[in-house]
């Protein structure tokens, strides 16, 4: 009788075992939740970004938003992790989501009211918000997942939280099929993003904290209590001094540098209004195909980590070389003084070169940043730690970006912005791999070493105590 009892909860052990990945409380349910709040937020922001402007016909406002929101966004990416781990994911996440509504309300306001200061400060506290948010999301990709499956996480991820530039890009394009290219967006677009982002902002209530995200194998994410602000200004200033995060410095910089050359200088200059939201359509459906490309390269294609992260960063480098070669020379023919001379439609014959181009943007844009985000997570485990190195990423990237916006403002050639762009990529593939190389521990174990290694739940109790709770 006892026999047969130990033998049945063998039994409901294996059955757990197979079904609690999707557990509430399981890593790939809560991963999927923060992509899904990343959806309706970050995602249509960027669908709203990509049409050059903010839809807007005169790109000065939305430029100096932008200026001001990536500026915040520098300091607050940086402060974000820290904040993070004081507070928690909810109260992070639900100031953060709120100022996307904010942002997508100003530009509202701007369809009846051209004053551009509201925009201005919309977007400077959006850049407050999104530090946090990234920062959030950052430690949930990167510490939730197993230790030997990060890439397929972000992946992930970075799938369902591109979905939102794939339906935002909709929007756009199905409400202003034919409205006059002398015009901004309607404002029953603006009207649809702020919905999709309020969603976002309730939606992020559901992200449980870390110490209550269970594994399959019955291991939890951290048990760490949160934080005090002093440690995390401690640690969050040593972060500067951090020989890992220096070699970082150029992959983030350029990771969001090259946003506004694509979306204003590509998309917005060569394309009428229309075909802007049909393209970001594909530009962030390439963006999932990407990052479920380099995951399954950074997961899957050795055995050893280090020879995956060489592989994956090799990859990424190759492809973003012939990228930006193409995107040279599609920039020749036009400039600041030589503008084309008609917008393109997704009709004419003359489309599928610059289409091309602008999807491969997108494919790249992904597999660059999920490379190094895969870099960053394994760098460490705790959610700690990854929530500073990935506010720390978060941060440098942001003030790229804002000197980006700038750079357009001052109308410097389009040629330059892209040699500069390539240079910025190019240069931090050799010092992701030295990083790699230095700081990434090797893992030849294989899966079924590693299940056999890991702790086996007591009871269908330790493994689903936390699901009923949020």
């Amino acid at each position: 009788m006892g026999a047969e009892v130990e033998v049945k909860d063998e039994e409901s052990i294996t059955k757990l075992s197979t079904k609690s990945r999707f557990r509430y409380n399981s890593p790939l349910v809560q991963v999927s939740l923060i992509g899904l709040v990343c959806f309706c937020c970050p995602g249509m922001f960027n669908a709203l970004s990509g049409m050059g402007g903010g839809g807007q016909v005169n790109r000065t406002a939305t430029n100096n938003a932008n200026t001001a929101l990536y500026t915040t966004f520098a300091v607050f990416g940086i402060l974000g992790g820290g904040i993070y781990n004081i507070l928690g994911p909810h109260l992070t996440l639900a100031a953060g989501c709120s100022t996307y509504v904010l942002y997508a309300g100003s530009l509202l306001y701007y369809n009846h009211q051209p004053h551009q200061g509201f925009v201005i400060i919309a977007g400077a506290l959006l850049g407050i918000g999104a530090g946090l948010l990234w920062a959030c999301e950052g430690a949930i990709m990167t510490s939730y997942p197993p230790p030997n499956r990060k890439g397929t996480y972000i992946s992930l991820f970075w799938s369902i939280f591109n979905m939102g530039g794939v339906i935002g890009g909709l929007v756009p394009f199905i409400l202003n099929y034919h409205r006059n290219e002398a015009a901004s967006v309607n404002d029953a677009t603006y009207i649809g993003f702020m919905c999709f982002m309020s969603a976002g902002t309730l939606l992020s209530f559901a992200i449980l904290p870390p110490n209550r995200v269970v594994r399959d194998d019955g291991t939890r994410c951290t048990d760490v209590k949160y934080s005090s602000v002093s440690k995390e200004a401690t640690e969050v200033l040593q972060l500067f001094t951090n020989w890992k995060m220096l070699l970082i410095v150029p992959a983030a910089w350029a990771s969001n540098f090259f946003y506004t050359y694509q979306f204003n200088n590509v998309n917005a200059v060569l394309f009428n209004l229309r075909t802007r939201g049909l393209n970001n359509v594909f530009y962030w459906g390439a963006q999932m195909l990407g990052s479920i490309g380099i995951g399954y390269i950074l997961d899957f294609s050795f055995q050893s980590r280090r020879m995956r992260g060489f592989v994956g960063i090799s990859v990424v480098a190759l492809l973003g070389t012939a990228i930006w070669g193409g995107g040279l020379a599609n920039q020749l023919p036009y400039s600041h003084d030589r503008p084309q001379s008609e917008k393109l439609d997704f009709k004419d014959s003359s489309f599928a070169g610059p289409f091309v181009l602008y999807f491969s943007y997108g494919l790249l844009d992904a597999m660059f940043q999920s490379m190094v985000y895969w870099v960053i997570g394994a760098l460490a485990d705790d959610s700690q730690t990854l929530s500073r190195y990935s506010g720390f990423y978060k941060g440098v990237q942001s003030a790229g970006a804002a000197v980006a916006w700038q750079v357009d403002t001052h109308k410097v050639p389009f040629l330059s912005q892209l040699i500069v762009n390539w240079s910025l990529t190019t240069i931090s593939y050799p010092l992701l791999v030295l990083l790699v190389m230095l700081a990434v521990k090797d893992d030849n174990k294989t899966e079924d070493e590693i299940e056999n290694e890991a702790p086996v739940p007591s009871s269908n109790k330790d493994i689903n105590s936390t699901a009923i709770s949020t």
